[in-house]
């Protein structure tokens, strides 16, 4: 039988990460040791061979801190790339640092022109530590992207035996194996020894005719991030606002109010023409759309974490400047 064919980017990250021995899980990033590329990290897994044939494509060997807008726009030409040189690919996985992963899958989810399953995964240990989670993941997300039943439900992550939407996953753990979670809503489903077993459908995925296209944006709008703390005086929403700021996002105080300073600097900024957004804290939950905040003008993240937030209204603002059309974006995206 014909096996499916996937094709693995790396991206780097810890799950290609050497440390200096098997009990290194923490200091690896200063081994001296090279970050495995694509090639080298397939192959380092020989049980890939059971479940797919997998073409590694090199993109880059870097922590997932070094990543951003740049890296997001050349990772989706390197996909496109990959598909045109492929055209027999079921899926596709991207190996990535645990960091900033959620973001890069969310962005994706956004802008990807097609709805071959492209699968994002990582790792808490290192590929060198008595017993890293690399290997597993990488196994379980070509196994995914490989699954027929995966197609058109937007970017998925997978880790931890576990499948989740790029939308609803966040990391909530520093050095757990099981630190990605959907905190409102759960996985998607699970990489089970006999099959891939998924439960529902994520509701909330952008149709492909309102993707993002960011091919000739080379400089994405400023959009910050503003965090909310007891006796918060909105000094740090005028800084973005002189650095030139086209949208703020504010990690309000759960359900979405901010200090009376704040909401006094950020009322500013929406009457300079910076758009701001009201996310939350507590890493769970709508920041409610409440009458006063909405008539001050500001826009709910819905559920949408402040890092996430920030990606869609990066993503918003290439569009449009109509706060109308960005809340109406936020509530369906």
């Amino acid at each position: 039988m014909c096996k499916p064919k996937v094709a693995v980017i790396g991206t780097g990250g810890t799950i290609a990460s050497q440390g200096r021995g098997p009990l290194d899980t923490q200091d690896y990033a200063s081994s001296g040791r090279p970050i495995l590329t694509a090639a080298e990290l397939v192959a380092g897994v020989p049980a890939l061979a059971e479940v797919a044939d997998v073409v590694p494509v090199p993109f880059a060997n870097i922590p997932s801190t070094a990543i951003g807008w740049t890296e997001w726009r050349a990772l989706l030409a390197c996909i496109a790339e990959t598909k045109a040189a492929h055209p027999d690919l079921a899926g596709i996985v991207v190996t990535h640092g645990t960091a900033t992963l959620e973001e890069t899958a969310y962005f994706l989810s956004l802008t990807l022109p097609d709805e071959m399953p492209v699968v994002i995964t990582g790792a808490q240990r290192p590929f060198t530590a008595l017993s890293s989670d690399a290997p597993m993941n990488l196994v379980d997300a070509v196994r995914v992207a490989a699954d027929p039943q995966s197609r058109g439900l937007g970017v998925l992550v997978v880790l931890n035996d576990e499948v989740h939407a790029a939308r609803e996953v966040t990391k909530t753990s520093t050095g757990r194996l099981q630190t990605f979670r959907s905190p409102d809503l759960g996985a998607l489903g699970h990489v089970d020894a006999d099959r891939v077993s998924l439960w529902r459908r994520p509701a909330r995925l952008l149709p492909m005719a309102e993707h993002f296209d960011v091919r000739g944006i080379e400089t994405p709008p400023r959009v910050d991030v503003t965090y909310s703390v007891a006796g918060g005086d909105g000094l740090a929403v005028r800084a973005f606002l002189d650095a030139g700021a086209q949208g703020i996002v504010a990690a309000a105080f759960a359900p979405g109010f901010t200090t009376p300073a704040e909401r006094d600097a950020l009322g500013v900024a929406i009457a300079a023409g910076c758009v701001v957004v009201l996310s939350s804290r507590a890493g769970s939950g709508r920041a409610f759309p409440t009458r006063r905040y909405g008539e001050q003008g500001f826009v709910s993240a819905d559920n949408l974490n402040p890092q996430k937030a920030r990606v869609l209204l990066m993503l918003a603002l290439t569009r449009t400047r109509d706060r109308a059309a960005i809340a109406e974006l936020f509530a369906r995206a």
